[in-house]
Parts: structure tokens; C-alpha cells; sequence
């Protein structure tokens, strides 16, 4: 291309002006200029083709028989000009060129068809670009002439076909005439048959027709019109491989296409893919690229949309700094601004609806005025700023209480409904944003006309999200909560009876459950607990189905824990109490159990879910092998992956889901990775009684579930208030461990947890016949796993204590022990011990009995192991805890422990070089670890906000496969855990002479017992737990 712009150059050279020839010379030059900048985009060539053409056309006055050709080449120049930098003139003048040039070609010129097409193209892109109805107009009616002179058998007929189709499309997304996108259609159609597969021009007709099906999809909702839209997208695509030029056009297609797919059917890998081509169609439109601002707006709303479905809080942010990205891009008299303002704003009033900013929610409010200013009547999207501008108010008005800022919402929401008459596709967004503020309205002032008409404008978009629509559910919500509103103000019987009948619908969710079906069910279950409603534990159980699904779609990466901590609040705890009083004792431990612990248990799903299970022949086995290589991958990808889900992470997980589809197939597998069955869960009590301890709004409770027969309920007089308060007393005396006063309130604060809670279960055991000495489990819940139950007593001479009947263990749910149970050592003949000690840590004070405290270990176990390994001081960094933990099954870890309450994933063991975190632990693939004693302070604490879901450094140890975990509920003396481990390790070894992690309870209960002839503060004698088997 090169060379050709050189000869081009050389051959003008040798033409003088003044040489007839020369206008011909200065053309063929312009021409490989142009050519050469649509190839590599140099602004100068096309300024320089733009000149040349400009002097050969002054080369060819009137009368010239080339002149017709100059005016088209300058005005085609100056049109690619406009594309590229988008200035006004360059169109204008190139329109009134194509004029002239048609002028020179009158009906019956054999070139006429060709300068029709053009001028009617160039009044097109007008038209995109200042929206006057008769550029348009003009444009249809030159195409159609063009099409005229170019019947079937002319080469150039799918050209006429093809453009006249995109310019009715046009006129219809403008006007919206039935007539005109059928036609479209029709037209679209043709043209493909006339361009077949090896077609240059293929991917054009393709591209076009699928746009063209979006629009009816959009218009008329065919399901069949935009799965069809979708592929053609898709078969296009593959005809612009990379390096195409019209590459990007045909990801941002594809993804917006696939964007509206998620919105009608929530499937959400359809989103996720949408995501991942409008990030690749942004690369491929770089600073300066004319349509850049257009992906990046659609790269925001892509991630405002799955913000909007899943709470990642990332995906909010980004889409803000994406879209004021776009703003720049388009500054005043731009004709997309007022987009650009009003998606700014709607982001940034979804962010203040997270988080509460005034700021941001000052800033929505004046970018939507903005947006409005540029939208006055007649404009085609003012319903859209009418909208937005009213929804922010009505969140000022919710935050600030100004009545005059609810009757404009009010005002603009009644404004934007007039402009989205019957048929119009946001119409169901409007009467839902109208009734939510007639009902704010209606609380505010009581004017029962405000609820009556909020409930039939609700009623009215209900039937418009109808069954599969992604956003019924919000509809179900909001129309049983105004009925149910109605009810509390009028009493009327029926209104109740249609709440429940709305809510009753929602377990028929077809899609993957998003944050509002979410929402919806908690409100049902909320709905159903205020009125004694026979539904409520149906409610529960949906609630915990969404819960499962809506977390199924993050990943089990620690930067989604608040999104997981927000959607669990008390939903697991409330379910059990609900099931409780129903009487469903079996399903409060089933219900509990799906809502706990949620994020290990979707760790767990990616870790060894194999464990103790056969495939049965060939074929299994290659099933089980796949599936463990792709929760490998899958992990490692998670850790790796800073975009959330990443292209890697979106194809493995479509694989994995495979998987696990084809393992449920299996004979007894049915029920692979779904929430386990009572008769699952009813397996952690093979050795012993698990005691769930329940503290909700409703009521607190305790089940004892045993191996052989259905739970036994305990009912507990205490409420959650009480157990709270409870909690943040232990707390306050913990803080003064150590000083002197502190005694008499931990006695207190024991025997209240015996009075209140223990002792009646202890009189229910005995009633089961569970004997003294016998080991016993506690699943704490809520507020619950923050108390010493295992150090419950009356604390009076002549009365025993917890600790002298039971020998307590913990478990943060029923299903870890099961797992830990079922995981049996592939070695049972060797065992690798390693002990770790860091006493001298790059932060933190000295520990001085860490190292007497090795000393005593080695000295009992090295005769019995097969292999002891020591790590102290300068060996005992992050890399050599983690690389030592790859070839060892047993661990004493001796070192300080750092809890971080509100970022439990930072807690972590201090070594030589820095923190051994909780993320790095989850990370670990170890292989069959058996037992871990960690002899460092607060091991148990975690995340003060959600106890539930027990984020702490034993619990971290647990799901990473430790059969069984000693970890501690404070600060631990120094020269209390030496006396511990010393008198420990000797309980531990059986009567084979080898360790045996199941005797780790008996051997902590003997040592502590120990403790207590040795004078030893009560604090210290109770500091240790265990957890596991």
C-alpha cells in the first residue's frame, strides 16, 4: 500500500500543472491516500486525499466529463472525515457535493443508482446525527429510487436492499411505525439470500437483519425474534475476525443483543458473556476512536445491570468511572450528552441507594436536570430523564423528608408514564415507579386514594412481567406489600388473602435467582411472620433456594464477602425458629444449614466434594477426575482473576455446571452439591449428640440432633436481645483478661449461659441417656458463637459444671463434620508431624515459650512419628509454613494470632516475614491433612457482623481439609499453652502408640483438667476449644 502511494506520488511528479492529465494523477493519489487510511487510520493521509480530491475537482469546472466523479470522491473523503472526527461541515459539505454530483447524473445515467446511494447514506449519518425528520425522509426516498434501477439480477441490487433496510429501521426506532421494521425485515432478508456463505459483503446483511429482529423483539417481545437476532450476531461475528475492521461493531452487536437476553430471561452467563465483548469491542476502539464513549456506556450499563443482579460493589464502581469516561467524551453539543448525563446519574443514584453519600446523590440529581435540559418535549428519550430525575427525588425526599421533593417525583413519574403509552417497552418500569412513590406518599400523609391507586397502577405492570420476566418478582413485592398495607389500614380480609396469593407465586421463578427475587422472598417470609401466616416456611425455604442460586453466580473469592454477608443476614436463624414452631424439626436443621457458612460451603463446592464417593465403572471415574481438575482450575482462576468473572472463569464455570449436571445422572447422586437432606446431616452425630443453639428475633431454641432418631427440641427462655447483650458483656470482661476485677463477671456471665441455655440441654441429654463423660457438639448460631458455652456452669460447690459431665467439641455447621468425618487418611501408616514456631515475628512481642514449647513436642512425638520437622524463627516464613504444610498432615502451630474483626479475611499468624492471612490458607490444595493445633491467641474470632459464617483462623484451617482443629477464643498466656501442648501430646497417642486426631478432645478435656490443680486463671482454663471430629 506503501509502494502504491509512492508511485501515485511519483507519477503526479511527472505530470506538471498545466498537464491535461494531471487531475487524473492528483485522483489516483487521493484514492491511496484514502485507502491507506482506512487501513491505518493516519489522520494525515485522509486530510491529504482530501486536498488532492479538492484540486482535481478544480481541475474539472462545469461542463468536465469528470467532474461527477471529483464532487463524489471529495464528498465521499469528507464524509469518512466526519465519521472519523465527527465536525459538522465536513457532512454538510459532502451532502451538498453528492448533490451536485446526482445533478450531473440524470434519470437514465447508468451511474445514477450508484450517487442516489450515496447521498441518501450521507443524509442518513445526518439524520443520526441531528435527528431532523426529513434528512431521513429524503434518505428513504433516495434509496428506494436506487432499489428501483437496480432490479433483481443487478450486481449491486443487495447494496439497495441492504441500505434501504437500515434507513427504515432508522425511521421505525424514531417513530416507531409497525410498517416500517416489517419492511425492514423483509428487505434485510433478501439481501442475505443475495449475498451467500463467501459473500464479501455477508457479515453487513447479517448484522443488519439481527438489529433489525432486535428492534421487533423489542417492540412485539417474540422470544424466537431475539434468540434468532442473537445468532445471526453470532454468525457475523465469525466473519470479522480479528483484524476485521467492523470487528467491533460486531462484538458491541452481539453484546447488547445478549444484554437484552439477560434482561427478559436473567439467564446470567448471558450477561457475564455481554460483559466480556463490550470489554473486547473497547480495545479495539481506543482514545480517539469515534466511537469509543459509545462501548464504554455500554460496558457500564452492562456492569451497572449485573451490579444490579449480583451487589458486587466493583461492578458499580466501574460502571461510574466508565461512564463519566463516556461524559468526557462527550462534551456540550454532543449528540449523545444527554445519554451520557442521564446513565451518570441513574449509576450514581444506584450507588447511593448502597451506601447512602449525599453526594451522590446531590450529583444524580443535578445530571439528571442537566440530561432533562437536553431533552425538551418531543425528544424521543425525555420519558427516560423524566424517570430518572423522578427516582432520585424520591430517594431525597426517603433521606431528607422535603415533601416538595416527592410531589415532583411524583409530577415526573406521572410525565414519564403519559410519554410510554400501552405498548411501549419501559411502560412497567413507570407504573412501578409511580405507585412507589404514591406509596411513600400514602405513608407520609394517609390519603387512601394515594395506596388505591398505587396498587392498580402495580397491578397494571404486573401483568406487563409476566412469567420469566427478570423483574416479576419486584412486581409480586411491591404490589402484596401496598395490599398489605391496605389490610393493616382497612382490615379487609381479601387484601391480605392477594398478598399471600402474590407471594405464593414467586418459588416459580424459572430464571437464576437474582438480588430482587432475593429480596422478594425475605419480604414474603418478613410478610408472613407479622401476620402468623400459614406460608412462612415456605417463604424460608424459597429464600434459602434463591440464597443458594444468587451465590452460586460469585465466586468463592474473599472480595464477595459482603455481598454474601448482606444477602444471609438472619435468614438461615429466622428459618430455623420458623421450623420450629411449625413443629418441622428435620427442616429447621436442613434450613439452618443452607444458610450458614455460606461462603466455606462454596469453597468446599470446588475442594473435594469426591471424598467418599465411588463412581461406579469407567466412565466414573473419568467423570470424578474431570470434575476435581475443573474445581482445580476453577479455584486457581478465582484466586488469579481481578475481573469478576473473568473469560476464563465464565468458560470453566459452563463446564463445571456441566459436570456436575452429568454427576447427578449417576445412580445415588442425584443430589450432588445441593443442599444435604436431614438424613445427610443426621451423620455428624454418629459419635455423639450435635446441640444446635439458635438465637433469632422470634425466639431462641436449641436441637439436639443424634444419629438414630429425629431431633429433640430444647426450648431456650431467652430472647436474641438478651443473648446479644449477653455477647457484648463477655466481650467487655474478655478485653480485661488479665486485671484483677474481671473474675467475678466471667463467673457471672458462665452461670447466666448455664442457666439460660446449657443446663436445660444437659437435663434434656440426660434424658436421652447420653452418659456422663460422653463427648458432645455444639453448633452455636448468631450471637451464640461468640460464647464460651463449653465452659457453662453453675460454679457452686456440690454442682458440676459443664466440663466435669460432657467433654464439648464445636462445629460451625453439621455438614463440615460430616465432611471431616468421611475424610479418611489415603496414609494411614505414615503420619508427618510439623511444628512451627515463631516467636520473634516482624511484628508483635516476644513469645518466649514457643521454643520450650517445640522442644517438649519433639521430645514426645519424634519417637512415634514418622517423620518431625521443626520450623522456628528465620525458617518460619509465610512460603515456609505453606511449602511445609504440602508434605505434613499434622501441625502445631505456636505463634501470635491477629484477628481482624471487620476484615476477617486479613486475620491472620504472624511469621518472620509478614501474616499468614486466611486468603492464603484457602488458597492451599494440602493433601489430606489431618490435625492442627494452634497455639496462638483468638484463633475462633471472626467477623463480629456475621458470626454465622464463622470467617476465623480454625474455621479457615477446618475447610481447608484439618480433620480436627484446637484453636482459642482469646488471648492465650505463654506459659499456659506450654503447660497445655506438654501434658496434650502425651493424651493424643493411642493405646497403638500412634496419634489419632479423634482423641483430640478427650486429650484438650484431660490437659485443661490438668490445669485446674495448678492455680490457673478461670480464663486461661477455658481459652482452648476444639472443633472437628
Amino acid at each position: 500500500m506503501a509502494d502504491n502511494v509512492e508511485q501515485c506520488r511519483a507519477a503526479l511528479k511527472r505530470c506538471p500543472p498545466g498537464h491535461s492529465p494531471r487531475s487524473q494523477y492528483l485522483t489516483n493519489l487521493a484514492i491511496s491516500l484514502g485507502n491507506r487510511f482506512m487501513h491505518q487510520g493516519v489522520s494525515s493521509d485522509l486530510d491529504e486525499s482530501i486536498e488532492l480530491h479538492h484540486a482535481a475537482l478544480l481541475l474539472r469546472p462545469l461542463g468536465h466529463s469528470d467532474r461527477s466523479y471529483s464532487l463524489s470522491n471529495l464528498a465521499v473523503s469528507l464524509g469518512d472525515r466526519f465519521t472519523h472526527r465527527g465536525v459538522p461541515s465536513d457532512l454538510d459539505e459532502s451532502i451538498k457535493l453528492h448533490r451536485d454530483a446526482l445533478l450531473l447524473r440524470p434519470p437514465g445515467h447508468s451511474d445514477r443508482s450508484h450517487f442516489l446511494d450515496n447521498l441518501a447514506l450521507s443524509l442518513g449519518d445526518r439524520f443520526r446525527q441531528r435527528s431532523v425528520p426529513s434528512d431521513l425522509h429524503e434518505s428513504i426516498e433516495l434509496h428506494r429510487a436506487a432499489l428501483h434501477l437496480r432490479p433483481p439480477g443487478h450486481s449491486d441490487r443487495s447494496y439497495s436492499l441492504n441500505n434501504l433496510a437500515i434507513s427504515l429501521g432508522d425511521r421505525f426506532r424514531e417513530w416507531g411505525v409497525p410498517s416500517d421494521l416489517d419492511e425492514s425485515i423483509e428487505l434485510d432478508r433478501a439481501a442475505l439470500l443475495l449475498r451467500p456463505t463467501g459473500h464479501s459483503l455477508r457479515s453487513l446483511s447479517l448484522s443488519s437483519l439481527a438489529s433489525s429482529l432486535l428492534d421487533r423483539f423489542r417492540q412485539r417481545g417474540v422470544p424466537s425474534d431475539l434468540d434468532e437476532c442473537i445468532e445471526l450476531h453470532r454468525d457475523a461475528l465469525l466473519l470479522r475476525p480479528p483484524g476485521h475492521s467492523d470487528r467491533s461493531y460486531s462484538l458491541n452487536n452481539l453484546a447488547v443483543s445478549l444484554g437484552d437476553r439477560f434482561t427478559h430471561r436473567g439467564v446470567p452467563s448471558d450477561l457475564d458473556e455481554s460483559i466480556e465483548l463490550h470489554r473486547a469491542a473497547l480495545l479495539l476502539r481506543p482514545t480517539g476512536h469515534s466511537d469509543r464513549s459509545q462501548t464504554l456506556n455500554n460496558l457500564a450499563a452492562s456492569l451497572g445491570d449485573r451490579f444490579r443482579q449480583r451487589g458486587v460493589p466493583s461492578d458499580l464502581d466501574e460502571c461510574i468511572e466508565l461512564h463519566r469516561d463516556a461524559l468526557l467524551l462527550r462534551p456540550p453539543g454532543h449528540s449523545d450528552r444527554s445519554y451520557s448525563l442521564n446513565n451518570l446519574a441513574i449509576s450514581l443514584a444506584d450507588r447511593f441507594r448502597e451506601w447512602g453519600v449525599p453526594s451522590d446523590l446531590d450529583e444524580s440529581i443535578e445530571l439528571d436536570r442537566a440530561a432533562l435540559l437536553l431533552r425538551p418535549p418531543g425528544h424521543p428519550n425525555r420519558s427516560l430523564s423524566l424517570s430518572s430525575l423522578a427516582s432520585s427525588l424520591g430517594d431525597r425526599f426517603r433521606q431528607r423528608d422535603v415533601p416538595s421533593d416527592l410531589d415532583e417525583c411524583i409530577e415526573l413519574h406521572r410525565a414519564a408514564l403519559l410519554l410510554r403509552p400501552p405498548g411501549h417497552s419501559d411502560r412497567s418500569y413507570s407504573l412501578n415507579n409511580l405507585a412507589v412513590s404514591l406509596g411513600d406518599r400514602f405513608t407520609q400523609r394517609g390519603v387512601p386514594s394515594d395506596l388505591d391507586e398505587a396498587i392498580e397502577l402495580h397491578r397494571d405492570g404486573l401483568v406487563l412481567r409476566p412469567p420469566g420476566h427478570s423483574d416479576r418478582s419486584q412486581s409480586l413485592d411491591n404490589l402484596a406489600l401496598s395490599l398489605r398495607d391496605r389490610f393493616r389500614r382497612r382490615g379487609l380480609p381479601s387484601d391480605l388473602d392477594e398478598t399471600f396469593s402474590l407471594f405464593l407465586q414467586l418459588p416459580h421463578v424459572s430464571h437464576a435467582a437474582s438480588r430482587g427475587d432475593l429480596t422478594a422472598a425475605k419480604s414474603w417470609a418478613t410478610a408472613a411472620e407479622e401476620t402468623n401466616h400459614s406460608s412462612a416456611l415456605l417463604a424460608y425455604q424459597t429464600a434459602l433456594k434463591f440464597l443458594d442460586q444468587h451465590v452460586t453466580l460469585l465466586s468463592s473469592s474473599s472480595r464477595h464477602f459482603d455481598v454474601v454477608r448482606m444477602a444471609t443476614a438472619s435468614l438461615a436463624v429466622d428459618a430455623f425458629s420458623c421450623s420450629v414452631r411449625h413443629g418441622a424439626l428435620t427442616t429447621a436443621v436442613e434450613l439452618v444449614e443452607q444458610g450458614r457458612a455460606v461462603f466455606w460451603t462454596q469453597l468446599a463446592r470446588l475442594c473435594s466434594p469426591f471424598d467418599g464417593l465411588s463412581l461406579p465403572g469407567d466412565a466414573g471415574g473419568v467423570l470424578a477426575e474431570e470434575f476435581k481438575q475443573l474445581s482445580f482450575r476453577l479455584r486457581t482462576a478465582f484466586d488469579q482473576s481481578n475481573e469478576d468473572p473473568s473469560p476464563q472463569i465464565r468458560q470453566l464455570t459452563i463446564q463445571w455446571n456441566d459436570v456436575v449436571s452429568r454427576i447427578r445422572i449417576l445412580p445415588d447422586l442425584s443430589r450432588f452439591l445441593l443442599p444435604p437432606l436431614f438424613s445427610d446431616l443426621q451423620k455428624a452425630a454418629e459419635e455423639g449428640p450435635v446441640i444446635i443453639v439458635n438465637a433469632s428475633q422470634y425466639n431462641c431454641d436449641a436441637l439436639i440432633v443424634l444419629s438414630d432418631r429425629d431431633p429433640v427440641h430444647v426450648p431456650i427462655d431467652v430472647t436474641r436481645l438478651e443473648v446479644s447483650e449477653l455477647s457484648s458483656d463477655f466481650h467487655s470482661v474478655a478485653k480485661q483478661f488479665g486485671s484483677s476485677d474481671h473474675q467475678n463477671k466471667l463467673v457471672g456471665i458462665l452461670r447466666k449461659l448455664w442457666h439460660h441455655i446449657v443446663d436445660p440441654v444437659v437435663g434434656a441429654l440426660r434424658k436421652l441417656n447420653v452418659r456422663p463423660g460422653s463427648r458432645i457438639w455444639w453448633c452455636p448460631t448468631a450471637e451464640f458463637t461468640l460464647l464460651p458455652l463449653h465452659a457453662a456452669g453453675p460454679y457452686e460447690r456440690e454442682r458440676d459444671n459443664l466440663s466435669q459431665i460432657y467433654i464439648s467439641s464445636y462445629t460451625p455447621t453439621l455438614a463440615t463434620l460430616v465432611r471431616a468425618r468421611q475424610r479418611v487418611s489415603r496414609y494411614p501408616s505414615t503420619q508427618y508431624f510439623v511444628a512451627i514456631g515463631q516467636g520473634n515475628p516482624d511484628r508483635g512481642k516476644e513469645l518466649r515459650c514457643v521454643a520450650p514449647e517445640l522442644s517438649a513436642i519433639a521430645q514426645r512425638l519424634v519417637p512415634i512419628v514418622s517423620s518431625f520437622t521443626s520450623l522456628e524463627e528465620s525458617d518460619a516464613t509465610v512460603q515456609g509454613v505453606l511449602d511445609a504444610l504440602n508434605h505434613n498432615q499434622w501441625l502445631h502451630l505456636a505463634c501470635h494470632g491477629m484477628p481482624d474483626r471487620t476484615q476477617p479475611f486479613e486475620s491472620s499468624f504472624t511469621m518472620r516475614d509478614g501474616p499468614l492471612m486466611i486468603k492464603d490458607i484457602i488458597r492451599s490444595n494440602w493433601q489430606n491433612p489431618e490435625f492442627a493445633f494452634l497455639s496462638a491467641c483468638h484463633t475462633t474470632v471472626g467477623d463480629e457482623r456475621s458470626p454465622d459464617e464463622s470467617i476465623h483462623l480454625a474455621a479457615a484451617m477446618q475447610f481447608s481439609g484439618f480433620r480436627s482443629v484446637i484453636g482459642s477464643m482469646w488471648s492465650v498466656d505463654d506459659e499456659v499453652a506450654r503447660q497445655v501442648v506438654s501434658a496434650f501430646y502425651d493424651k493424643l497417642v493411642d493405646d497403638s502408640g500412634r496419634l489419632d486426631c479423634t482423641r483430640a478432645a478427650v486429650a484438650l478435656h484431660k490437659a485443661v483438667k490438668k490445669l485446674r490443680r495448678n492455680n490457673i486463671p478461670l480464663e486461661q482454663q477455658i481459652v482452648f476449644v476444639h472443633i472437628g471430629v
